[in-house]
This record gives structure tokens, sequence and C-alpha cells, in this order.
């Protein structure tokens, strides 16, 4: 099904919404043109119910029984992406963190080439403080832009919130984000080009990024890694139905056609539960349960 942008629709499939390629139905959906058709619908869309905003749908497992209320998208539509100042460019929440990268660098811009390794829009990348390559995105951020779900705008400081490893607080209900200044240093496009490059290869050499998958699926416990845990009580490529625990990494799973969200519940819990027998580590979600089952 082909969606007109623009347009509010009922009843779709949230699946090829999602990196996993899994999810039930959204009640409503809307996919915005972009930024000031966004603001124009919120202004105008006076329903109280729920809204939940999706970007590339990554790092998220859509329940089976789909998204009660309306669905924004972002990707496409929350797209500002310009320098604002010297070493300062401001980002849409709706910009993948991929081309944000690729950006900052051909504008002189250096620290900013980990966001390459983050399989996800920027907007998402707030919200849990997502981090690859040894970088987060909080400590880049100087200030944000917050949406609200009356269509208003307001910007507000880096210091109203506090973040830890993929971990956020601060921001209110009934607000999203939707841009965020970062602030970053000199550095040289063709260099910078050149390690997102490499840093691109690595990533490909050890995870399942050709399949569906949300990214990592748990936080790593302090001084370990949760692939290891995983790995060592003997579920790397461990299936249930479709989903598979990768060959390749085991802090990934993979959807191997037609996977359900129950089968991606089912195998996290296992994983829980065999890595808290084996080396009594209580492994915590990364990914993000939204929806109904």
């Amino acid at each position: 099904m082909k969606l007109a942008k623009g347009q509010l629709h009922h009843g779709v499939s949230l699946a090829p919404f999602t990196s996993w390629r899994i999810g039930g139905e959204a009640q409503a959906l809307y996919w915005p043109t972009d930024s000031a058709d966004l603001i124009n619908f919120l202004k105008n869309h006076k329903a109280q119910e729920t809204i939940s905003f999706l970007g590339l749908g990554s790092n998220v497992l859509v329940g089976d029984g789909g998204i009660k209320g309306l669905t924004v998208i972002t990707q496409g539509a929350l797209n500002q992406l310009e320098m604002i100042d010297t070493h300062k460019v401001r980002v849409g929440a709706g910009v993948s963190c991929a081309k944000a990268a690729r950006f900052t660098a051909r504008n002189h811009c250096g620290g900013g080439g980990f966001l390459a390794g983050i399989p996800g829009t920027i907007g998402g990348a707030l919200a849990m403080n997502a981090g690859a390559f040894g970088g987060e995105i909080w400590p880049i951020v100087s200030q944000v832009q917050l949406l609200s779900r009356e269509g208003e705008l307001k910007t507000v400081s880096k210091d109203a919130f506090s973040y830890s490893y993929r971990s956020l607080k601060g921001l209110a209900e009934g607000w999203w984000f939707y841009s965020a200044d970062l602030c970053l240093v000199p550095g040289d496009p063709k260099e910078g080009l050149e390690s997102i490059k490499h840093l691109l290869a690595k990533r490909a050499q050890t995870q399942p990024t050709n399949e569906p998958s949300c990214g990592s699926v748990f936080r790593n416990p302090d001084g370990d890694f949760a692939a290891r845990l995983i790995e060592s009580v003997g579920l790397k490529g461990h299936r249930i139905n479709q989903v598979q625990i990768s060959p390749k990494h085991a802090n990934f799973m993979v959807n191997l056609g037609g996977a359900r969200a129950q089968d991606v519940k089912e195998m996290i819990d296992l994983a829980q539960e065999k890595v808290e027998q084996a080396h009594a580590v209580s492994l915590k979600r990364e990914v993000i349960y939204i929806g109904e089952d």
C-alpha cells in the first residue's frame, strides 16, 4: 500500500515503518509532507487521542495488535539540516543519523561521525541518548526545539535534561523532539567522510546490517557485553519461529520473514532468563515496546 503524504489514513500496517519489519496496524496514521504540514495538522487535529511518533522505527517493537490513537511518521518530514553557526548544525528530528553524520563531515565539522553508526533518526536518538563507536548524542547537543501535540514550538536548553547510558529524563508528556542544535569541532571533510566509511565497514563486518533488526536489543551491562553473555549460554543462532538471534552478533535478533512481535518477546524473555540463571546478570532491554499485544 502506497501512502499519500499529508493525508490521514486508518488501519495501516506499521511493519513497513519499522526496521524489524514487524508490527500491527496503526489505528490512524499521518505522514506529513514537511514540518509546516505537521504543525498545521496538529493545530487542527483536536482529538485527545494518544499520539505516537515514529522515525525509522528502529529500537522499537510494535505489538501485533498495532498502535491505538494517532501515529505520526517523521522520516522525510522533519528534515531540517543546516549550518547555523561555525561548527554548529541544526538537525530535524526526522533526519537519519547517518545523513546527519555525513552532512557534518562535509561542512568541516568533526566529532559527529559516530552518528553514522546509529540506525535511526535524530529524534529517536535524542529520546534514548543513542550512541555508537564510543560516542553519544547528548554530549554534542546545545539545545533542542520541542513540538507539542497542539503544534506549538519551543526551544529548550540542554540543561533541562539529564542523560546517562541509553537513557534520558526531562521530556514532558505531550512534547516531542522537533530538532536539535549540535555543537561540534573543526574537522577536515575528506578525513571525516573517510572515517565514517571505515566505521560503517567495521559495523557491516560485525553486525547483520543487511537483515531486518531493531539494532541492539539489550543494553550492555557494566563491564561486560550483552552479546558475549547471550552467546555464552548457547543462544547465538537460536530460532523461535521466524525470529533468530543473529549468528553474526548475539545482541541482534533478525526477522527471517513474517516474524511476529510475540515471537520477539519470547526470545527476549528466553535470553534474559538464561543469562540470569548462568551469570546472575539481569539484561536490560534497549528496545522499547509500543502498541498492543
